[in-house]
């Protein structure tokens, strides 16, 4: 009986570990295919914990039945820390909390500078700017667009930026962040208990796997080109619970994080070099930032969609639109001039992104060179 107590420790102990290992950046953890194990290990988790703590219960007079009655007091005390630190420290939800507030002010309210990157949505008669340099620690924020409710998420590893509708099978849903798989940040909903992978909003296991969110048309831009755009716009400001949390100098935006998950390369087609990633009517395609910093513009088409791909001379704003078929376009004052006279261009959804990330959810996608 004796033994069963400290194996009961030892498993509880494992069983702790590799239920946030799976789920998080750990050596070797998002590289396979681990997502169904991760997802049934925490699914169970109080099954697990009940028969490890009933092991250590059933067996803990035999193993108090010495001498030396610190042994098995100091043999539990690791456990424990392994118990709090997996389970309060080390948890997604608990190292990256949501804004306690929300604040937005007009351009002459703001302090941030002109040169920082947001995220940008608008519905023509409102629109609102989120700072990546905030919600690249939030991981989400939960905000509304006129009267359409909106979750706002960013990964830091796979440096993309999504809008979602948080409404699954026309009801609005609450999700936290759970941990990762394959880099990517994943989030959990409150009803059914689903993962929901951020870079695609699709659901990935569990009762609604396969569901996707219905998706809010965003776009990244440098503040001051937002505010040249929408000039009756509105940006995010920094909550100051969370002012030592934020990366205030805009290194990761920039480039310059020299993190080993969120660093640039600054060389192109490499795991972490910058992409622009663009898919209309399931044909996806990847054009290189640093090819997109020398010519500015890319005529191409996507499928049979005509697109015209722009990056502006700040360097950091970009836009994907559809072009009328036989269209040329050249850019002046980051204005795009058509030699067709004017021509009324629909914005496509584009993104930003480390190049490993948008290859392991767009498998299929096209190089542009």
């Amino acid at each position: 009986m004796k033994k069963l107590y400290y194996a009961g420790l030892i498993a509880l102990g494992l069983f702790e570990i590799l239920n946030v290992y799976f789920i998080m950046p750990m050596p070797g953890s998002q590289q396979r295919e681990t997502l169904d194990v991760a997802y049934f290990l925490y699914t169970s988790r109080w099954f697990f914990r009940g028969l490890f703590l009933l092991l250590i219960l059933i067996s803990a007079r035999s193993a108090f039945r010495t001498l030396q009655r610190w042994i098995p007091i100091v043999a539990a005390l690791p456990v424990l820390l392994i118990v709090y630190f997996f389970n309060f420290q080390m948890t997604a939800d608990h190292m990256f909390l949501q804004p306690a507030t929300l604040t937005f002010r007009s351009k002459a309210e703001s302090a941030l500078s002109d040169s920082s990157l947001v995220i940008a949505v608008s519905d023509g008669r409102e629109a609102k700017a989120y700072p990546i340099r905030y919600i690249q620690y939030h991981h989400q924020v939960r905000d509304s667009l006129g009267s359409t409710p909106i979750m706002v998420t960013y990964c830091n590893v796979c440096r993309t930026g999504r809008v979602f509708q948080p409404v699954v099978d026309g009801r609005p849903e609450n999700f936290r962040l759970v941990g990762m798989d394959h880099f990517n940040a994943m989030f959990e909903d409150n009803s059914t208990g689903s993962w929901w992978r951020q870079a695609t909003g699709e659901a990935v296991a569990g009762p609604l796997k396969g569901t996707v969110l219905p998706a809010v048309h965003s776009t990244q831009l440098t503040l001051q080109r937002f505010f040249y755009l929408y000039p009756f716009g509105k940006v995010m400001q920094a909550d100051v619970v969370f002012k030592d949390s934020y990366d205030t100098l805009g290194r990761f935006e920039k480039g310059k994080s020299r993190g080993e998950l969120t660093r640039t390369d600054s060389g192109s087609w490499n795991a972490k070099s910058w992409v622009v990633g663009v898919v209309v009517n399931g044909h996806a395609k990847a054009y290189d930032w640093n090819q997109l910093k020398e010519v500015r513009i890319v005529h191409d088409s996507l499928g049979s969609i005509p697109i015209v791909v722009t990056l502006a001379s700040d360097n950091q704003s970009f836009a994907v639109f559809q072009r009328p078929a036989r269209a040329q376009f050249v850019m002046q004052n980051d204005s795009l001039i058509s030699d067709q006279g004017q021509a009324e261009l629909k914005s496509l959804p584009a993104y930003q992104e480390f190049w490993h990330s948008w290859k392991q959810f767009h498998p299929d996608t096209e190089v542009y060179k």
